[in-house]
């Protein structure tokens, strides 16, 4: 287990997601030999520098050719070895779809997926390393587990369960360098089971990732400025969705899904799914990234761009109730 204590969290906070991905892999690692990274030449960007000069015999570089990088963890995994597998987002699950599809949904191999610089963290890159529709093409595949952590404690906590779990996982990792503190103490992590945030009784806000951050922003401005009481939700797991806990809020005003993901396909329509075959249930409103690619530019703008910051919202929620 990795210690949990207020200095780490706010140096996990300051490195952003990928480098605490790192530092993860880099402590589990000192703790047990059961795994191997794999890397589509993203060893810095993926915060594993140490882990590969520490551990070199456990880490290979495949260059930057993200089919064959699955088809080695495959080959790895055949045995059963839990195998870490690294690029940016939208190169793993699209460029290599085909070969997630087989060796990992089809063939169920033990290979941990894990999107980099997923949603809008890669800023002034561009949409060609945005991670818009990772999440609703790796949740169409059969078998496929879906985990978008919510802040450094939780990418830590991830890690931790996905070294003892021995299915085929995409981990997707949203925010930028400097991530936003939503647990600042330790959080009983379960692959599968949400976390409740904040408590509320008019209106339940469910939100995966970074946007966990800014959904518990606005519904304390929806608490101040409206005098609404917003539960929030962290379902840091998007498939299998946690149903247990969204059919604790079936009597609330509405249901609101966030996410730094297209709209199409991700967590607001594995929530809306759900509740197609309730007979009583609120309406949903779903936030996340249109149906457009975004204008580049840093990701505070992006975030104001399509509408995930904190204060728009808190709008769109506010609107939606009148």
């Amino acid at each position: 287990m990795i210690e949990i204590k207020r200095s780490k969290i706010k140096l996990w906070a300051r490195l952003g997601a990928r480098a605490t991905f790192g530092q993860a892999i880099l402590e589990m690692a000192k703790q047990r030999d059961d795994f191997y990274v794999v890397s589509a030449d993203l060893c810095q960007s993926s915060g594993l520098v140490r882990f590969r000069d520490e551990f070199p015999e456990r880490f290979i570089n495949t260059g930057i050719a993200e089919q064959n990088m699955i088809g080695v963890a495959a080959g790895l995994a055949k045995d059963g070895t839990n195998i870490f597998a690294t690029s940016f987002s939208p190169f793993v699950t699209m460029r290599a779809c085909e070969q997630v599809r087989m060796d990992m949904g089809y063939m169920q191999l033990n290979i941990k997926t894990v999107g980099l610089g997923s949603g809008l963290a890669m800023a002034h890159l561009g949409n060609s390393h945005y991670g818009l529709e990772d999440a609703s093409v790796m949740r169409a595949i059969p078998g496929m587990t879906v985990i978008e952590p919510a802040d450094g404690v939780g990418i830590i906590k991830t890690v931790e369960a996905l070294c003892d779990y021995d299915k085929p996982v995409y981990l997707r990792l949203t925010g930028g360098s400097d991530l936003p503190i939503v647990y600042e103490d330790d959080i009983d992590f379960v692959i599968g089971k949400a976390i409740r945030v904040r408590d509320g009784k008019d209106i339940c806000i469910i939100a995966t990732g970074t946007m966990v951050y800014y959904a518990k922003k606005a519904a304390e401005l929806l608490f101040e400025q409206e005098n609404i009481e917003a539960a929030v939700l962290d379902m840091h797991t998007i498939k299998p969705i946690d149903t247990e806990s969204i059919d604790e809020y079936l009597d609330s005003r509405m249901l609101v899904t966030v996410e730094e993901s297209t709209v199409i396909g991700g967590l607001g329509s594995a929530v809306a799914e759900y509740l197609a075959a309730k007979k009583t249930k609120p309406p949903q409103l779903i936030i996340g990234i249109e149906d457009l690619f975004p204008h580049a530019g840093s990701y505070e703008y992006l975030l104001k761009q399509c509408g995930l910051d904190e204060q728009s919202i808190f709008k769109r929620i506010s609107d939606c109730l009148k």
